[in-house]
């Protein structure tokens, strides 16, 4: 079994263009429509694959920019995040938290892109035990 994120977005075209300069996306496939929009963009991001589509709010199908926010963060896992930070910025993204040593052992960031979609972004630095990480997480939130 296997998920994957099939994400709205308003433009999947520029979306897509986005994609690939940001995180080095390559296009997979693609289904348009006679109006110009796109029902269904497959793209591949390192193993993974990633399904943008078109805003089709006559069938109630609409983007973070439409619903004004996303409760969804997508994780990118990387061997160099700042790398790929500068390189997400670069293309247009926002900065959201900048690339930091957190306490689970991850160098990790958090950006959101121009179509309204949040991406966390990973690199695996060292193990750290579970209880040690619910640990911080307590002290954290307490």
């Amino acid at each position: 079994m296997q998920i994957t994120p099939h994400i709205v977005v308003r433009g999947a075209a520029e979306a897509a263009a986005f994609y690939a300069q940001a995180f080095g996306a390559e296009e997979v496939s693609r289904i348009p429509v006679p109006d110009g929009r796109v029902m269904s963009l497959e793209l591949r991001v390192g193993a993974s694959a990633v399904m943008l589509a078109d805003e089709f709010p006559e069938m109630g199908v609409v983007s973070p920019l439409t619903v004004g926010g996303t409760s969804v963060v997508l994780n990118l896992r990387s061997e160099d995040v700042d790398a790929l930070w500068e390189r997400a910025i670069a293309a247009g993204a926002e900065a959201l938290q900048p690339p930091a040593d957190a306490f689970w052992g991850e160098r990790h960031a958090q950006l959101l892109d121009p179509y309204g979609h949040k991406w966390g972004l990973a690199q695996h630095l060292r193990d750290v035990p579970h209880d040690e990480v619910v640990a911080a997480a307590a002290a954290l939130f307490s």
